[in-house]
């Protein structure tokens, strides 16, 4: 998350650091960004890789509000910000305007970190934006290490209801316009993708990696094992199960011993059942998952049929 680093990180786990507009952790007074700040977190050992948060599927072109009532002095203290008051997060990012300047600023981080790998994360609006991104590329020859593609089902219920439903690409073309758009510019053997937006099951997870997907973000998943039923109070200091709350009564809900083996028990069987539909598939590893895998709609139509129809026929062939 965008928030900072807080104590508890750094008492143990590997992380990726996202940096978003309100440069959390990494500003100075006025909210921007500041180099020093970044350094001094971004070279803990166990943050291992950086992502600029351009936009993301709950709210893209929308920032977030830190209500004032959750804006407790230890959260204000990992936050840099004064404690007490709202802090609104701006819709997008002072630190550059542009393509050019996305980049520019993608090097800064990695030149700071110490050589870490540095992506960004976005929800794909215009098309044409991102194109101009994956062409900057080549004429200032920098590259991210990764693109994370939110697509638009991504969610949080802090978020407005007209930007979370409305806004933006669902994952499944968005991935897929991503994917080509690196091969067509030439860039796509020195980039990374990983697919973020709804992605809960085994079967989630497999249809990523046949879109283009290198990897996968699964946040709902984690969040329903921790006992979140989507109440939609993430910003009111009212969640009923104690996931999105600092209200000490409710906070009882969350029993941290409980939720911790519930939640390594639903990634290790997530990930047992990935295997099992590979093996199913008559695949072998990861590497040879495809869209001839999948079925969709209640036409039964094949997902290479409507997106990749070149990778079906060659299955045919064969």
């Amino acid at each position: 998350g965008e928030g900072g680093i807080s104590p508890y990180h750094m008492e143990g786990g590997d992380l990726c650091w996202q940096i978003g507009t309100g440069y959390f952790g990494c500003r100075d007074d006025e909210g921007k960004f500041n180099p020093e700040l970044f350094t001094k977190y971004a070279t803990i050992d166990n943050v291992k890789m950086i992502e600029i948060k351009l936009s993301q599927g709950a709210k893209p072109g929308h920032g977030g509000v830190l209500p004032g009532v959750k804006n407790t002095p230890e959260i204000a203290a990992i936050r840099h910000v004064k404690p007490g008051i709202t802090v609104l997060s701006p819709p997008g990012h002072n630190a550059f305007s542009n393509a050019a300047g996305l980049l520019q600023f993608v090097k800064q981080l990695r030149d700071l970190s110490g050589g870490k790998p540095v992506g960004f994360k976005l929800c794909i609006g215009d098309t044409k934006e991102f194109e101009e991104i994956c062409a900057q590329m080549n004429v200032l020859k920098i590259y991210p290490d990764f693109i994370t593609v939110d697509g638009a089902e991504g969610g949080t219920g802090a978020a407005p209801p007209e930007f979370s439903d409305g806004v933006g690409m669902p994952l499944e073309p968005a991935l897929i316009f991503v994917n080509s758009t690196l091969k067509n510019f030439n860039v796509r053997d020195k980039v990374k993708i990983i697919a973020s937006g709804k992605v809960l099951t085994s079967l989630d997870i497999l249809r990523a990696v046949a879109m283009g997907a290198d990897a996968c973000n699964n946040a709902r998943g984690f969040m329903f094992a921790l006992g979140c039923i989507q109440a939609l109070q993430c910003n009111s200091n009212t969640c009923p199960t104690g996931v999105a709350t600092q209200n000490k009564m409710l906070i009882k809900g969350l029993d941290v011993t409980d939720k911790a083996e519930r939640v390594y028990h639903f990634h290790k069987n997530t990930l047992h059942t990935c295997n099992e539909l590979i093996a199913a598939a008559g695949r072998t590893s990861y590497d040879q998952v495809d869209a001839s895998m999948f079925m969709r709609g209640d036409e039964f139509e094949h997902l290479a049929d409507t997106y990749f129809p070149d990778i079906l026929g060659n299955v045919r062939k064969r």
